[in-house]
């Protein structure tokens, strides 16, 4: 195995695309392929924590994923509660936090307990922050921030005035962490479809036709390697920097 790529990153963002195509492609179950993307999320991690990057967000299932086939969401459903049955021990073992952003509410209840009894347990943990944006849309996200905020305004707390980026990104469901330095997609699709719209204003992009259930470790090496040899600029010049 070649050698990892030293990250010069910290925070990872990743949509992870083409379960669904993989598995046609193969004449399976789309089920199957939610099940082989899986996999690789568990050794992505690892991964993750080898180049030392501290925060991975993981695209796992949006807000207009709710209209999918019924059979799929339930599938998706009980794969992602299999998973936090299963992996939590995994996660202690690896110091690794996990979080979820998202409309809880959508979730079924078993669920929604069991993702909060796992965000306890790995509270304190500190070698890489998994973030899950499940039931997640950004334009959902902005919407619950603009709310909070017209509700101090309301209240007499907030001047329209006082309102800042600053104050918008304290209200975000991300607001403690630093926002994403890449963003990678899977399967040849070049949008970020309605994810983390605000965090990714200056986030370095980078596609990939690989489906998701075949990304592997050198992908990702690819991916830090590319990222490495751009120059973010912030709205500055190249002097400037």
């Amino acid at each position: 195995m070649s050698q990892p790529v030293t990250s010069i990153l910290n925070h990872l963002a990743i949509i992870m695309d083409g379960n669904g195509r993989w598995a046609k492609k193969r004449f399976l179950p789309r089920k199957l392929g939610h099940r082989a993307g899986a996999r690789v999320v568990r050794e992505l991690i690892e991964w993750c924590v080898k180049r030392d990057i501290k925060v991975l967000t993981l695209f796992a299932f949006s807000s207009e994923n709710w209209q999918r086939p019924t059979e799929e969401v339930e599938t998706l459903m009980e794969l992602f509660l299999e998973n936090l049955e299963k992996e939590l021990p995994t996660l202690q073992h690896n110091n690794i936090r996990l979080r979820l952003i998202g409309e809880r509410q959508q979730l079924n209840p078993t669920l929604q307990q069991r993702i909060a009894e796992v965000e306890t347990a790995t509270v304190n943990n500190t070698a890489l922050q998994l973030i899950l944006a499940v039931s997640y849309g950004g334009r959902w996200e902005l919407c619950e921030a603009m709310r909070q905020l017209a509700e101090q305004v309301a209240a007499g707390n907030l001047t329209p005035s006082e309102i800042t980026p600053e104050l918008i990104t304290a209200h975000l469901a991300t607001h403690d962490l630093p926002e994403p330095d890449l963003l990678i997609r899977t399967s040849g699709e070049q949008r970020i479809s309605n994810f983390l719209l605000w965090q990714l204003a200056y986030t370095e992009l980078y596609f990939t036709d690989i489906l998701w259930p075949d990304f592997n470790e050198q992908e990702l090496d690819k991916a830090l390697q590319i990222y490495q040899q751009r120059t973010r600029r912030f709205g500055l010049t190249n002097e400037q920097l």
